[in-house]
């Protein structure tokens, strides 16, 4: 009987410690407040996500592997605090995914985002040089039809390029983590698209 209660709070110690991790110190413990103050330009959504827009990265699984690579191609564009953003993802299976985020921002840096794929109302926070945002996200019945809680934080770098990470869980746990850059498409990039 010793051994299954020291086991038993042995088991429980780890998950609280895991908890706290996850609570007070991990990629879920931020929030836009952590970077109100920062040094920097201010990352402005209307600004930095405004036009064409390249973006390349990898999802991780669960395992912490790479389990996809992808490049995509975003079109953005805003009237006063309205804005549109439609992409498009190449990955390397093959396969093709588009998106239309339609965005609403308020004066006090909140951002209400909609898009076919997110379930409800995402809700985003612009703060110093990062925004942070939560939605909802079905995936396609082709992958299991899952829906997914996403943490999506971008960063904006002193050149401009924008350094994306979303984690997207499920009952908590997480099951993929994706990274991604995002910048202005070059004349080139414009001219090869075309």
């Amino acid at each position: 009987m010793d051994v299954f209660l020291f086991l038993a709070i042995g088991a429980v110690l780890v998950l609280s410690a895991s908890w706290a991790r996850t609570r007070y110190a991990g990629f879920l413990a931020q929030s836009p407040a952590d970077y109100a103050a920062a040094p920097g330009e201010a990352f402005d959504v209307r600004t930095h996500l405004n036009g064409p827009v390249v973006c390349e990265g990898m999802i991780y699984g669960p395992t912490g592997r790479v389990s996809s690579r992808f490049h995509a191609r975003f079109d953005c564009s805003w009237e006063g605090d309205k804005g549109r953003m439609i992409e498009r993802f190449w990955y390397d299976d093959g396969s093709i995914q588009d998106r239309a985020w339609h965005l609403q921002m308020s004066n006090d840096g909140r951002i209400v985002m909609r898009a076919d794929d997110v379930v409800g109302d995402g809700i985003g926070k612009q703060s110093g040089p990062s925004v942070q945002m939560t939605y909802k996200l079905r995936l396609p019945d082709s992958v299991g039809g899952y829906l997914l809680d996403v943490v999506d934080w971008m960063y904006l770098a002193p050149n401009g390029t924008i350094l994306n990470r979303s984690q997207f869980r499920k009952y908590g746990v997480q099951v993929a983590e994706l990274v991604a850059t995002m910048r202005p498409a070059s004349q080139e990039e414009l001219k090869d698209a075309a």
